[in-house]
């Protein structure tokens, strides 16, 4: 086929908001290469999307790299990659001192938390953000405790003793969980708090995990493990057999991560997502609500090492924006992440145009 011909058929199937697509004369020329880095979360997402965009747009080409949250952040901050992925936004003080770095939400998805209890074989129980807290502190030892049998009435819990995987990475993952804890729990936040990394309380038996796919081999190979999951490895739980609790909301409701709490959530606090993004979305208000909700940010530069690199980024973040494109529920739906409310991507589009 003419390679004309092949250019613009391909072109065809762009959103027509994707309105800077490449010319045949960039298509000649060496591809601009976007790099990304960090969240393990959204890593499954990146690789779908850099699959696909990459036939779209043969102007670009897209590495992905699954470092954790603490790593994409940081290495944005210093430039070494071009997008840092990270479930959790820039902290204050980091903001502050890097006016040039913007935090883009390109989805909303959540967490889970699951344990690995054999006689349940995936059994749902009910957990709450001070029991939970409790168990991480070391306070609640055994899963026959008072304060989970009261939650989970007629459950036949075993006597023995919860074995607690977190995170040893820089995580966003380990940022809203460590959120919820706080939000819930007012003696977590005094002693602990919350960040992509936290002094974690000294338990007996605890396990240090390196990103999701590390957590979800530490609770499969753990019997009578408790961790917390993004839910993009929701398919590796139900395989394993391991299982997944309700949550405790605001609302004193427990209720399942679906599509619909999710969204329940973000409705209930996205009107108040300022122009930077940066905001929790942990412990919405409503009694549907999820929640461990938040935010999939991308960390980048506003100004760029060039022009062109400037436009190929423009032209991604524009295409992982587009229900068409990289927010279609085709890709969303594979991951478990929902879309953007309209009002965000609004914001999320603003935000991409200022790149240059």
């Amino acid at each position: 086929m003419n390679p004309r011909r092949s250019f613009l058929l391909a072109s065809l199937v762009l959103p027509l908001a994707l309105c800077f697509a490449p010319t045949p004369a960039l298509a000649t020329r060496r591809p601009a290469v976007l790099s990304e880095t960090g969240s393990t979360l959204l890593y499954p997402l990146f690789n779908l999307w850099a699959a696909r965009y990459t036939r779209l747009d043969r102007a670009v080409r897209i590495t992905t790299e699954a470092t954790g949250s603490g790593t994409g952040i940081a290495q944005a901050l210093s430039g070494l990659v071009t997008l840092g992925a990270s479930d959790a936004y820039l902290s204050n003080f980091l903001a502050r001192k890097n006016p040039g770095l913007l935090n883009i939400p390109l989805a909303i998805s959540s967490q889970t938390i699951n344990y690995h209890l054999p006689h349940l074989d995936g059994r749902s129980l009910r957990l709450s953000g001070p029991v939970l807290a409790a168990i991480y502190e070391g306070q609640i030892r055994r899963w026959d405790a008072p304060a989970i049998a009261a939650l989970n009435p007629g459950v036949p819990l075993p006597n023995h003793r919860i074995v607690v995987v977190h995170r040893s990475d820089g995580s966003g993952d380990t940022f809203i969980f460590t959120q919820y804890l706080s939000f819930t729990t007012p003696s977590w936040e005094r002693s602990v708090g919350y960040g992509t990394t936290v002094n974690w309380p000294a338990v007996a038996g605890e396990i240090g995990a390196t990103g999701n796919p590390g957590m979800v081999q530490a609770l499969d190979t753990t019997p009578y493990a408790i961790a917390y999951v993004g839910v993009s490895y929701a398919r590796a739980i139900r395989r394993e057999h391991l299982g997944t609790a309700r949550l405790e909301n605001r609302a004193g409701r427990f209720v399942p991560l679906t599509a619909a709490t999710v969204e329940a959530a973000a409705r209930a606090r996205s009107a108040k997502t300022p122009a930077n993004e940066r905001l929790s979305l942990v412990d919405a208000p409503g009694a549907n609500a999820y929640p461990i909700v938040n935010y999939e940010y991308v960390m980048v530069r506003v100004h760029q090492p060039s022009t062109r690199s400037a436009q190929a980024l423009r032209r991604f973040l524009t295409w992982c924006l587009n229900p068409r494109g990289g927010s279609a529920r085709t890709f969303l739906g594979a991951v478990g992440f929902v879309r953007l409310p309209k009002s965000v991507r609004q914001l999320s589009r603003r935000q991409v145009a200022r790149i240059h």
